[in-house]
């Protein structure tokens, strides 16, 4: 059987307001920034089910959800579990919940709910927790030993490995050994290692008797017996009743918690040299854990990692998720917290539930607006640089480099850093930025109950060229004349259709490029310098950079008398003949625009504008986009749209 699905109600950050987590069956990884609720998701599981270390969880006050001056009197947690083989039916057979049909089958349902009494006891809050079965917690109470047989494993943060593995009572290392048939099964005696020989072949059970034969005749401990014998002799009665005293293991009441005591005392330890570091560590222990779950009979296969990066560098991340997945499939159902971008792009989106707002977003298949193959296309291309979105309270999803570098920058230098928002730049190239942004779009059918909060600004360029770049730019594209007013709404509408609906926004530039709006809107010269610097064939210093920069800036006076001379004898407007020129520039000397963007950045930087100075000289379709995702107000639709068509 498998935990398909997880309702949490007033447990911490989670309200009054139900919510529901469906896992898969094999592996579910819980994605979101921090304080979202992943690990309150991990903890109310253990609450309702216990876990294999036995650890006791004590319900707190803080785990009772607290709103304003209002605190919850009582909390729910409660499991579903489905698939259930045979043996699991038989186990539980009074405790399942049949379909309405004979055709479906039965599940368990265990209802956790813990209610604060008003007591105090002993000085301390006396709760109440209960364990019932029944989709409502009607059905009769699931006893301890049936409990036993729902224990999780769980492995927390940041864990503390190698003392997981250290000699003791209920030691790792002493379950995963006792686990093996061979270590309980071997009858090897004493005299098969003294007579024969035999040491590979002994049982740990003779070595426990051998321990004790080689204590009883050591030679020093047999002095010390002597000198006991004769001081209590002198203590004693003549004749003395004693006998002669001897020293001996303390030996367990049966050959079970003989075997056990002797295992307890053993460390799982790695050969090398030096001591492991703790990622190494980290994963023997996650070793440990699987060959015990494998080993596993009866009970649950469920294991709970909370980061399961912890400690481990990138490419043992991702070989660890490998290895995880691969398990996942054999049987064992994984559920696993994640802070990495670098995981979190090897998981397939199937098996990833995003955790926002205080809900849980799965976005497996029918969940989201998501269709086949967009689920293909970002299994390819869904790296560790565009994974990063799923931690993110906004994101920002672009098509090329220079939007990429240079949009922290301006939004920094509009009082709006993307950073301190919380929000992530996505990079998608020239293709697949509607495809990123149905990852955020719920499908019709979960919508309503569980809406995506992350604000999504997708933008695109307009690819509409002015009248005046015919000639002047080998592009095959339509100019603003040929489509007309009415031709240049509803290229737009099309634009924005690709990737608009619920959080996600398409912010469509207001021109035609990027880099041909920033010109166009008022930092014409400081692109055309940007654009001069990014064509020198080496990186440049300081003194260069401001001799070079001179040197285009003259440049640019020129190009700019001569604009404004061209226009004065026709009908094309100054500025758009500029904005022309200086992207014609770009293009046709093949500019890295990443290039030109750092430099732009450093331009934008040295002038330190105002905020609203450097607002009037941006495109508005970026202005409005970096509002957007940091939490501003913007329009409900383009406001450049009629301006666009106006200048057709």
């Amino acid at each position: 059987m498998y935990l398909a699905n997880l309702t949490i109600q007033n447990f911490r950050c989670f309200g009054d307001n139900r919510i529901s987590i469906t896992f898969q069956k094999g592996l579910t990884a819980l994605v979101g920034e921090n304080d979202a609720g992943k690990t309150a998701m991990i903890d109310a599981i253990r609450y309702a089910l216990g876990t294999t270390d036995q650890e006791w969880q004590r319900i707190e006050d803080d785990d009772f959800h607290s709103s304003g001056t209002t605190t919850a009197s009582s909390i729910t947690i409660h499991c579903e579990f489905r698939d259930l083989k045979p043996n699991e039916l038989s186990a539980f057979v009074e405790h399942l919940t049949y379909g309405k049909g004979s055709s479906e089958p039965p599940t368990l349902h265990v209802h956790w709910t813990a209610k604060s009494t008003g007591k105090d006891v002993n000085g301390r809050t006396y709760r109440r927790a209960e364990v019932n079965s029944g989709p409502s917690g009607e059905g009769p109470t699931i006893p301890h030993e049936m409990r036993l047989l729902l224990q999780a494993t769980y492995l927390r943060p940041l864990r503390d490995a190698e003392q997981a593995l250290a000699a003791g009572r209920g030691s790792r290392a002493a379950r995963i050994v006792s686990l093996n048939d061979d270590v309980k099964n071997n009858k090897a005696t004493v005299d098969d290692i003294l007579n024969h020989g035999e040491r590979d072949q002994v049982g740990v059970g003779g070595i426990a008797a051998l321990i004790e034969e080689l204590l009883h005749t050591q030679r020093d401990l047999k002095a010390v017996s002597r000198v006991l014998d004769d001081h209590l002799s002198k203590l004693s009665v003549q004749p003395a009743q004693h006998k002669s005293t001897t020293f001996k293991v303390s030996k367990p009441s049966s050959p079970e918690l003989q075997l056990r005591a002797l295992l307890e005392k053993l460390d799982l330890q790695l050969d090398g040299p030096g001591p492991p570091g703790l990622g190494t560590n980290n994963a023997l222990f996650m070793a440990c854990e699987l060959l015990q779950l494998g080993k596993a009979k009866d009970a649950l296969r469920l294991l709970l990692i909370e980061e399961p990066e912890a400690h481990l560098h990138a490419q043992r991340q991702l070989r660890v998720m490998q290895y995880l997945q691969g398990h996942a499939n054999d049987g064992l159902q994984v559920i696993v917290t994640t802070h990495s971008p670098n995981l979190a792009s090897v998981i397939k989106l199937d098996n990833i539930v995003m955790i926002e707002g205080g809900n849980a977003h799965a976005l497996s298949r029918g969940k989201t607006k998501l269709d086949g193959s967009d689920y293909e296309f970002l299994e390819r291309f869904l790296d560790a640089t565009k994974a990063n979105l799923f931690f993110a309270r906004g994101v920002l999803i672009v098509e090329g480099d220079a939007e990429n570098l240079l949009l922290p920058t301006i939004a920094r230098l509009l009082g709006r850093d993307l950073t301190e928002h919380g929000v992530s730049i996505v990079n998608v190239g020239s293709t697949g930025l509607g495809r990123y942004a149905r990852i955020f779009q719920r499908s019709d059918e979960v919508e309503a109950e569980s809406p995506v909060g992350v604000r999504v600004a997708c933008l695109t360029d307009f690819d509409v060229m002015p009248d005046c770049a015919t000639g002047l730019i080998s592009r095959e594209l339509p100019t603003r004349s040929k489509l007309g007013e009415q031709g240049l709404l509803k290229h737009r509408e099309e634009l924005q259709a690709k990737a608009e609906g619920q959080s996600v926004r398409s912010f469509v530039a207001d021109r035609w490029t990027f880099e041909y709006d920033l010109a166009y809107c008022g930092l014409a010269e400081d692109v055309y310098i940007a654009a001069h610097l990014a064509n020198r064939k080496h990186a440049l210093g300081d003194s260069e950079f401001e001799s070079e920069s001179a040197i285009a800036a003259r440049e640019f006076a020129s190009l700019k008398e001569e604009c404004d001379r061209s226009a004065s004898t026709s009908t094309e407007p100054g500025q758009e003949l500029l904005a022309t020129r200086v992207y014609a520039q770009i293009l046709k000397r093949s500019t890295s625009k990443a290039t030109l963007a750092q430099y732009l950045a450093k331009r934008l930087r040295a002038k330190e504008l105002g905020h609203e100075e450097l607002r009037a000289r941006l495109p508005k379709y970026i202005t409005d986009a970096i509002d957007y995702v940091t939490g501003g107000s913007v329009p409900a639709s383009t406001t450049s749209v009629a301006a666009s068509a106006s200048d057709a």
